[in-house]
């Protein structure tokens, strides 16, 4: 079942939520089905994802890039200002999250650092790929990887550091080798990857629904992410059902929220600029949006404190 519907995980969330984020994570990965992952990149865009029945939350590098910088992802944006993001993004919803955390910011030090600095921002999962500094969006040009000896090192820093740290964040370990070097090469690491300890594995922009199936054959038993991404990446867009039944446990949809907003936002502009506002039933009431951003939840809480005069 598709995590954008109603599932026994939503209804148990309340039962679970002694549990850290990382058990509930790997809840939800042992339970059946696919699970659909829209991405946000700031605490609205979580509320939202969790708002519409989502399981889990995943941060896009790029979409953060973007919104918070106004910058490409292209390695520009520090460990400390996705770290800052990431807590405001988990701290707004109950759903776990899973953090986009590049190569790592440095070697297997800055790793380490990087993992145990997720595990304290409230990171359900973490994300660590093999690109060379500095990163480039994996659907564009110029990318290129570490060895293999660094990209296996990457991976296997972040499981000490979880062992160090006493946590089960989940390890997600993703290669771009599929286009930097060669599909064999990313399914050799993907097979190292889980030989030390990754708890999901991702090949970014694979090129065929052949490539994608042979992936998920490959270390059948560790839990496989797709990217699905919109308007024109170098992966096939599949539906969920499909993916389902390649293999996927796990997709990923890293622009739809930010590339909404921005041509909503667009639009808004454009029509200020002549003199009119967003006509009605082109976005929330002021009721609505006052509802979703917590304001009524403000002012109950906030009665539970009053003073009589």
């Amino acid at each position: 079942m598709a995590s954008g519907q109603s599932s026994p995980l939503a209804e148990h969330r309340k039962t679970i939520t002694s549990e850290s984020p990382a058990k509930i994570l790997r809840r939800i990965l042992s339970s059946p089905g696919l699970h659909q992952t829209p991405a946000c990149f700031d605490a609205l865009s979580s509320k939202l994802v969790e708002r519409a029945g989502f399981n889990v939350g995943f941060t896009s590098g790029f979409s953060i890039s973007s919104a918070r910088l106004g910058m490409p992802d292209t390695g520009l944006i520090s460990y400390g200002e996705i770290v800052e993001q990431g807590r405001l993004i988990t701290d707004a919803v109950s759903i776990p999250v899973i953090g986009d955390a590049d190569t790592g910011y440095g070697n297997a030090m800055n790793v380490k650092r990087t993992v145990k600095g997720y595990i304290k921002a409230g990171f359900a999962g973490i994300m660590i790929e093999d690109q060379v500094l500095p990163k480039a969006c994996g659907h564009t040009r110029g990318r290129k990887v570490v060895s293999r000896e660094e990209a296996v090192m990457r991976i296997r820093a972040a499981v000490d550091a979880r062992e160090e740290s006493g946590s089960d964040i989940v390890i997600v370990a993703r290669t771009d080798s599929r286009q930097a070097v060669s599909f064999e090469e990313s399914l050799w690491r993907t097979r190292a990857f889980a030989e030390v300890g990754a708890d999901v594995l991702f090949i970014d922009a694979l090129a065929s629904k052949g490539e994608m199936k042979a992936f998920c054959e490959t270390a059948p038993q560790i839990p496989k992410l797709a990217n699905m991404l919109e308007g024109g990446g170098k992966t096939p867009i599949l539906t969920p059902s499909e993916l389902e039944d390649i293999g996927y446990k796990l997709v990923v949809y890293p622009l739809s929220l930010l590339g909404v907003s921005i041509k909503a936002m667009q639009d808004a502009l454009i029509g200020i600029k002549s003199g009119h506002i967003p006509p009605v039933g082109t976005m929330p009431s002021f009721e609505e949006i006052k509802e979703i951003v917590g304001f009524n939840k403000y002012y109950d809480e906030e009665n539970r404190y009053a003073t009589k005069d």
